[in-house]
């Protein structure tokens, strides 16, 4: 009798916490700057949608990110409430220093380290769902569509739909008429097409807690630069995607709490600093051929910032050579190198990969070059018009967090805010618990 009133108890406390919480939807958009929104009108950009949220909703004036500011350590963090070092994910691509991974992502959920609210969410009972959130392979979400790419061909379809839940490819490109977006794909017709994926999963399956990622402004972002008329009607067009992701929510559930975030803001750019070719100079990188043979201590880049990991982070001589390679780039204007944090004890103050011996921070205007040009100068002029990845104490880049719902205030400014703070928040508008978080809830309920 006692087994059978604790089993009665355990299922009662599950129940409890399933029907006094409120479904969460989170949209992401990559690269999404807060006054892009907050200030819209001020920019000359029509976002209405986006609006609602300054307007009906809680909002935060800026989102301090964690490091690297790049995309994966960051949606992580939005699922975990955790900082790099203790989720697991540690940059947007794993550590290969001899390429041998074949450019590999942090693509599968197995990489986080600790419970995700997908995971609070099963575990109270909740449904859940996916839209091509990053670092989403194999996890525990129960409609899953998620992130991954290999060769860009036409069998990365085949990878998508052996990846998700089984048979949901099928399903809903049975349903809507069309193929689903490749893996690859980071255009705006790709997001508009995983928008109406998306928007499927919500109307029918009606989630307790989904995710659904938007990455097109990132890519325009880098391409053009944050702010140019080219990155605003991106956001224009990713605008009607949001409108119609929290119509088909509130229409399906309308006590709904719907959380628009982002990862990263830009900076603008003009050049690269090849970390590369100042490694390969000094004889810390061996080549044979066109690829790394050997290497005594390798860059980790994430775009504004890199982590330098030492083969030997033991070695006195070693570590006097690499400090010495980076001060001499730090001491070149030319350079642009912000600032360089040594020994795993100041690392991990920033809870930044405990793998690194140093981390370089690169000043607006810069970013790392990749392994691709080590063939050219040390610093050249960029490819790209914008990054991000730096130190996540710039202004620029502070990424975004809106939320609108029926229990959230109207119009609250949250002032600046930690991207840690984000996931407990939605943990408890959900009801479930997320005990790992290193930051307390926002106050986003009207009282």
């Amino acid at each position: 009798m006692a087994r059978l009133a604790l089993v009665a108890s355990l299922v009662l406390a599950a129940t409890s916490v399933a029907a006094g919480a409120e479904p969460v939807l989170m949209i992401s958009i990559d690269g999404l700057r807060p006054a892009d929104v907050i200030e819209a009108e001020k920019r000359g950009l029509k976002v209405p949608n986006l609006r609602r949220f300054v307007q009906d909703g809680a909002y935060a004036s800026g989102v301090t990110g964690v490091l690297p500011t790049v995309t994966y350590p960051s949606h992580t963090t939005l699922l975990t409430g955790t900082s790099p070092a203790r989720h697991g994910v540690l940059s947007n691509n794993t550590f290969d220093p001899l390429q041998a991974n074949y450019d590999g992502w942090y693509w599968y959920a197995s990489d986080i380290r600790l419970p995700t609210l997908w995971d609070a969410a099963a575990k109270a009972g909740l449904s859940t769902a996916n839209v091509h959130w990053p670092v989403s392979v194999g996890a525990n979400v129960r409609w899953n569509l998620p992130q991954y790419w290999r060769a860009g061909t036409a069998d990365d379809a085949k990878l998508i739909a052996a990846l998700a839940t089984p048979g949901l490819v099928t399903t809903l490109e049975t349903e809507l008429g069309e193929s689903y977006a490749a893996g690859i794909d980071e255009s705006i017709e790709g997001d508009e097409k995983r928008g109406r994926f998306a928007v499927r999963l919500l109307q029918d399956r009606k989630p307790g807690f989904a995710t659904v990622y938007l990455t097109a402004l990132d890519h325009e972002q880098h391409a053009k630069g944050p702010g140019t008329p080219e990155a605003h009607a991106i956001l224009e067009r990713i605008d009607a995607i949001v409108g119609k992701l929290v119509a088909a929510e509130l229409a399906a559930q309308p006590d709904a709490a719907i959380a628009v975030v982002s990862d990263h803001g830009f900076e603008a750019i003009s050049t690269e600093t090849n970390l590369f070719r100042a490694f390969i100079d000094a004889g810390l990188l061996t080549l044979e051929g066109s690829k790394i043979k050997d290497w005594d201590a390798a860059p980790w880049m994430a775009g504004g910032s890199g982590a330098i990991v030492l083969k030997r982070p033991d070695d006195a001589a070693l570590v006097a050579k690499v400090r010495g390679v980076l001060e001499k780039l730090k001491a070149d204007p030319a350079a642009k190198v912000n600032r360089i944090v040594e020994g795993q004890a100041e690392i991990a103050k920033l809870g930044a990969t405990p793998q690194a011996s140093f981390l370089i921070d690169f000043a607006p205007g810069a970013s790392a070059g990749g392994f691709a040009k080590a063939a050219g100068p040390v610093i050249a002029p960029s490819g790209s018009r914008g990054a991000h990845g730096y130190f996540p104490d710039a202004p620029n880049l502070r990424s975004s967090f809106f939320i609108l719902g029926k229990s959230v205030a109207k119009g609250k400014n949250l002032g600046l805010i930690d991207m840690r703070a984000i996931a407990p928040t939605l943990a408890g508008l959900l009801g479930v618990g997320l005990p790992d978080a290193e930051l307390p809830a926002l106050a986003v309920k009207a009282k």
